[in-house]
Order: structure tokens, then sequence, then C-alpha cells
């Protein structure tokens, strides 16, 4: 049996990367890349010159059980994703799945990951706290949102700059505009920001200037009489 190594990149600074990251991708029969031309600057950038593979939420089902033969074959993979740990908003569960299933040793390590620093940063409670990555655009993100109104831990969220603004409106709508929020935009990058306070003073700090980067919202649970998040 091979082995598949899950291996978190930069999100932002390339100085981010582990040794031990470097290490597998150098010495794995096959990397796992979820865009080739993103990971390739990368690869290129620490003179990693392994074999690159495409594979992406559009190809993994017909890409994973050719993969999961390779390791069963005694194959080192490893699966990298454009930036942050795999299978955290990322493709990544179903290649895991399929190989823990047949009984191949999966190890990720540790590193890179957007919500951790945003979270840790937001001056929110992080003792406790539910990780809902991105909102159904369309379908189901009423349901959702409405699930989360009685939510007492600190709720972690991703979203794209050209919804940031309707997306913490409708926090307003459902969570009450004086909730307090962290949006964090370019984590690890030159431009990191984070905007507290309330859903109102961060909305209309946002309509006066227009969001630019990825985004990871954190917001307060629900205040009750043992929970009492701080102001921030």
């Amino acid at each position: 049996m091979g082995l598949l190594y899950i291996v978190p990149t930069p999100v932002g600074n390339m100085e981010d990367m582990t040794f031990r990251a470097v290490r597998i991708l150098k010495e794995a029969d096959l990397v796992l890349a979820e865009d080739t031309r993103t990971s390739g600057i990368l690869l290129k950038h620490f003179e990693i010159k392994n074999q690159l593979m495409s594979h992406h939420k559009f190809n993994e089902h017909g890409t994973t059980s050719g993969i999961v033969e390779r390791l069963k074959a005694g194959a080192t993979v490893a699966l990298i994703s454009d930036a942050g740990t795999p299978g955290i908003s990322d493709p990544g569960f179903f290649l895991i799945r399929e190989a823990v299933n047949s009984g191949i040793t999966v190890q990720c390590l540790p590193g890179a990951t957007a919500f951790v620093p945003a979270i840790v940063s937001s001056g929110l409670p992080c003792d406790r706290f539910c990780f809902e990555g991105f909102l159904p655009q369309k379908k189901g993100r009423a349901t959702r949102l409405e699930s989360l109104k009685e939510e007492t831990r600190t709720m972690i969220f991703y979203e794209s700059p050209y919804r940031v603004l309707k997306t913490l409106q409708q926090f307003a709508e459902y969570f009450g505009e004086d909730r307090q929020v962290s949006a964090c935009r370019e984590i690890s990058k030159i431009h990191e920001e984070s905007v507290r306070g309330t859903l109102a003073e961060v909305i209309a700090h946002f309509k006066e200037t227009a969001p630019r980067g990825e985004f990871v919202i954190v917001v307060a649970g629900k205040e009750t009489k043992e929970h009492k998040p701080n102001k921030l």
C-alpha cells in the first residue's frame, strides 16, 4: 500500500510553506493539484519538479478510482489545493474517503487554513466555534441562516468580495444589526485587514469602501446569560 499525503499550501505568503510540506512534495510520486497553473507557480518557486496531475471538483469522481489503484500499488501521492488545506472548502474529501475505505494510510500535514488566523485575531471567543464555509448561493441559503439564528458558538464563513456586502446585510437581517463581527480579508498577504464592530458598523464601512480580496467573516454567536461575546 502507498500513502496519501494531504499537504496545505500558503493562503498568501509563500513563507508560510513548511519545510515538511516541501520535502513531501519533492518525494511524492504524484502531486494532485486543484489548478495545475496555480500550483505550478508554487512548485517552481520551491524547485519541485514532480509529476503534476489535475484533480478538482469537476473531475474527482472520474480520476479518484485510478489514483486509489496507484496508491494500492505502492505509490506515494500528495494532494494540494490552490491555497490552504485540501478538504476545507476545497476538493479533497471524496478522494480521502475512498482512500480510507480502501485501507490506504492518509496523513494530513498541519499548515495554512484561512479561518484559523481569522478567528484567533477576531477578538471573538474561539474556544468553541462552528465552521460554515461558503453559504449556499441560492437554494437553501435562507434555511441555513434561519438554522443559525440560535447558534451560541462563534460562526465562521467564507465569502467572495462580490457577495460580502449582501451577506453581511443578510446576517444583520437574521442575527440583528448589533451582532459583533470581524471581516478579515487577504489573510497572510500584503493588504491583510480586519474590519471589526457591529454588523451595522461593518456594513456601513463596506458601503463606503468596496470589498476586495477573499474574505473570512467571523460572527459572534447569540448572546446568552452564560455566553456573552466581547464587544470589538
